[in-house]
């Protein structure tokens, strides 16, 4: 989790979700591409999250992966959340291998598992905050493409 840093109010937010059966992952990134929010939740606790995240950020759009539990994700979203936001699926494909690697890029490893080819360490802990993250950097990548 990264703690509150200043922002612009005017600045859009994206709620980066990785929904799941047992956690899901949440990240808050401005379009300037700042990290401002990550963290690993259970998901029985994902809307109150989701709705506590819109209190303390001006998020403007949720994306979301659009595997195996999205469409049941995005309907239980739109039912339940107290106020209508757009979410927009976007492909999720190899993004937990992807997440394996930044997370030694934001983690970097230390002791003995510096040693270990990075194609053998498991990060300690679950990375669908690091997935989120991703998948929001992916939404705005395809807002740049050319």
């Amino acid at each position: 989790m990264i703690p509150d840093q200043k922002f612009s109010p005017t600045q859009p937010m994206i709620l980066g979700f990785d929904p799941g059966k047992d956690k899901c992952g949440v990240a808050v990134m401005g379009v300037d591409r700042q990290l401002h929010y990550h963290e690993v939740i259970l998901s029985e606790n994902a809307i109150a999250s989701i709705e506590e995240l819109r209190q303390r950020f001006p998020i403007s759009l949720l994306v979301m992966g659009d595997q195996t539990t999205s469409k049941r994700w995005k309907q239980k979203l739109q039912e339940e959340l107290s106020e209508a936001i757009n979410i927009i699926l976007i492909d999720e494909r190899y993004s937990t291998l992807q997440a394996r690697d930044r997370y030694w890029e934001m983690y970097p490893p230390k002791g003995l598992t510096k040693l270990l080819p990075q194609g053998m360490r498991q990060p300690p802990r679950p990375i669908d905050d690091i997935v989120a993250i991703l998948l929001i950097e992916r939404y705005l990548s395809r807002l740049t493409a050319v």
